[in-house]
């Protein structure tokens, strides 16, 4: 048997050492167009700023070392030109030599990835990606100096997950460094509250945001903004985004899928099930809707790889669904997610609930705590998980691999309040932020309580109802929502009488003692709700920041 993997990184180099591992006997060639195979992507932006100081470090196998430990035939800079399904066959072009060559295959696997999405501005050919080691070489050859002189500046294109990190070790190696994204946002999978808390991280480290606007050109030292407007600019680097790499797929006539991936099944199978389609070229399957999706992760293109070699090795395997779940070191902070947004699910009509708290990292009184914004999006029919947030300084990962773990079990958020957390006071709390999460929507779910969201507020005042700060007198001095009566929780018995007629939205600061106001006053007859995680959610919403933390 003879399997031919277009691709080298990591699905490909999965599949074929994993293949091997089933099958001695297995002729496989590995056919790789860059000059490198199994190499660490997602660590080439810290080479940047020398985190990552060695950058043969990023180099994970040689093609030398893969022949001796897995008996592998891989090829670098030997692209795929086409694909006969009939005759079994691939043309080969050897980037070296230019010579053409042509091998059979029983099984053909494709995994060549993505290509960078580039604008198409005057003077992108200035610009630079960052997607292998040759990018990765360009960028640092550009920052080691050029004839034009010293580069002391950088526009990133793009505020994902790539730009963003390129952005911060940019900024580390000492650029003035412009981020230019095109939405109204940092970060778009996140929902518009989480992402301001990385964009204060951004800007307090010294990075300008430029946000809902685009290039219109690329000078020699200067990016054109759509409004005319001039940054300055001794490099630029293109994070825009991928798009899968279909050239081949398409060239030979297979299915491409709603997303513009190649459309695959359970099994990676594309439409000719003699060959296979996994990684970043691949459409997945959404873990909520069941839809196609595009996901771009390194984790999923390794067990997709896994699966493949189970399939061709007569072993039983399905891909299963994604959730998308994916993490982000910004300078000090850490933004993680997994699964559907809020904005997300609104879009789709899925009528939503959403929980959010502000929980120490670790136990209070146990030094070093640090506070963690969560988000839980569920389903409101049967409260089941449908995504996570989380934005913080530490144990955001531990938060966010917990929550995503109880999303693929298919929980509801409620049974979050059982699970059974390692705890001690330097790592957790005896209630840990994944607990309260739970108890929270067991309130809201059973009836005791109920809430709004920070975009709801205008809606329910200009509907008739009051707000009521229940916080503190200095809490209340420091900022407040606008027109807000304020009445301390502890108070609140004494002033019943005092407070308008009508409905309530009552808020403290992330949500806590707001409940127990809450609990008060229904038990005294009023219609009242609890604005979801307070001051210290609608002051980092859009909303907070259109009137301005001191009201």
């Amino acid at each position: 048997m003879k399997i031919v993997i277009v691709g080298g990184v990591a699905g490909g180099m999965s599949t074929a050492a994993r293949l091997r591992r089933l099958d001695e006997a297995a002729e496989i060639v590995v056919l790789e167009r860059s000059g490198h195979v199994s190499f660490a992507n997602c660590g080439l932006p810290y080479h940047l700023s020398g985190t990552i100081a060695d950058r043969d470090d990023l180099l994970l196998q040689t093609p030398e070392g893969l022949r001796a430990r897995f008996d592998l035939d891989v090829r670098v800079r030997h692209e795929v030109t086409a694909i006969d399904r009939e005759a079994r066959t691939v043309t080969i072009v050897d980037l070296a030599t230019g010579r053409e060559s042509v091998e059979t295959w029983d099984h053909l696997v494709l995994s060549p990835g993505a290509a960078p999405f580039v604008p198409d501005v005057p003077g992108k050919e200035r610009g630079h990606t960052l997607r292998n080691i040759e990018d990765l070489d360009g960028l640092v050859a550009a920052l080691d100096g050029t004839p034009g002189g010293p580069v002391r500046s950088a526009v990133v294109v793009g505020a994902g997950f790539i730009g963003l990190e390129a952005a911060e070790n940019l900024r580390e190696r000492g650029l003035d460094v412009t981020v230019v994204e095109l939405a109204d946002q940092v970060m778009a999978p996140l929902d518009a509250e989480m992402a301001l808390r990385v964009a204060d991280e951004l800007t307090a480290h010294g990075v300008a945001l430029e946000l809902g606007t685009s290039l219109s050109a690329v000078g020699e030292h200067a990016v054109t903004l759509a409004d005319g407007r001039q940054v300055d600019a001794d490099l630029v680097l293109f994070a825009v985004g991928v798009r899968p790499d279909t050239t081949l797929a398409r060239g030979t006539g297979l299915a491409i899928g709603p997303r513009g991936g190649i459309a695959v099944d359970e099994q990676q199978r594309t439409s000719d099930p003699r060959i296979f389609a996994l990684g970043d070229v691949a459409e997945k399957t959404d873990a909520v809707d069941g839809g196609a999706a595009l996901v771009p992760l390194a984790n999923l293109a390794n067990r997709h790889g896994r699966r493949v070699a189970d399939v061709i090795a007569g072993r039983p395997a399905r891909s299963g669904v994604t959730q998308s779940t994916a993490i982000v070191k910004v300078f000090g902070l850490t933004a993680a997610m997994s699964g559907w947004s809020e904005k997300r699910a609104r879009a789709a009509g899925v009528p939503v609930g959403v929980v959010h708290t502000h929980a120490a990292s670790h136990a209070g009184y146990y030094p070093g705590a640090q506070a963690m914004a969560l988000k839980v999006v569920y389903r409101e029919s049967d409260g089941r998980l449908l995504g996570v947030q989380a934005i913080g300084h530490e144990g955001v990962d531990k938060r966010v691999d917990v929550i995503a773990t109880a999303m693929r079990a298919g929980m509801a958020v409620e049974a979050l309040a059982d699970l059974e957390l390692a705890y001690a006071p330097p790592f957790g709390s005896a209630k840990d932020p994944v607990n309260v999460v739970g108890y929270v929507a067991e309130n809201r779910r059973s009836g005791l309580d109920d809430a709004l969201q920070w975009h709801e507020v205008a809606a329910a005042v200009g509907g008739g109802a009051s707000v009521l700060d229940v916080r503190t007198s200095e809490e209340h001095e420091a900022g407040h929502l606008p027109g807000a009566l304020h009445v301390p929780l502890d108070d609140l018995r004494s002033r019943l009488a005092a407070l308008p007629a009508g409905d309530l939205v009552v808020y403290c600061g992330v949500g806590q003692r707001a409940h127990v106001a809450a609990r008060l006053l229904r038990q005294h007859g009023r219609r009242v709700r609890n604005l979801d995680g307070g001051w210290q959610t609608w002051s980092t919403s859009p909303a907070g920041r259109a009137v301005g933390v001191l009201v």
